[in-house]
């Protein structure tokens, strides 16, 4: 089966954006990933094994935290997993939006206000 890397951690897969692998379950698959490219582990699990919960892994298009076996569903050589990252972010200034906004802008117009205000 094949695995989808995110961007941000090609670097622990050899710039590789898909890791083939042989597996049974999700768990078996991530496994095999991680005994190719040990530096991923870390990124991808807690120091007590548990997947970190800011990492999404889909199983084709199912998140696998909704899947009733989760990690121990099983897959085939048709199957995709895909690591999606999740992603934070935002402004603690009351009235701006993410790239200046102002709110209650419905076009989006940017703010002229300079962020070091």
């Amino acid at each position: 089966m094949n695995i989808h890397i995110p961007t941000p951690l090609r670097v622990y897969s050899d710039k590789q954006d898909t890791v083939s692998v042989d597996a049974a379950t999700v768990g078996q698959a991530l496994d095999a990933l991680t005994a190719k490219h040990p530096e991923l582990k870390k990124h991808l699990y807690s120091d007590e094994g548990k997947l970190r919960s800011f990492v999404n892994v889909y199983l084709n298009d199912e998140d696998i935290r909704y899947l009733p076996e989760k990690e121990a569903t099983k897959v085939s050589d048709k199957d995709a997993l895909s690591i999606i990252p999740s992603i934070a972010g935002g402004t603690s200034r009351p009235g701006i939006r993410a790239f200046g906004a102002t709110a209650g802008s419905s076009t989006g117009t940017l703010n002229s206000r300079s962020r070091n205000e």
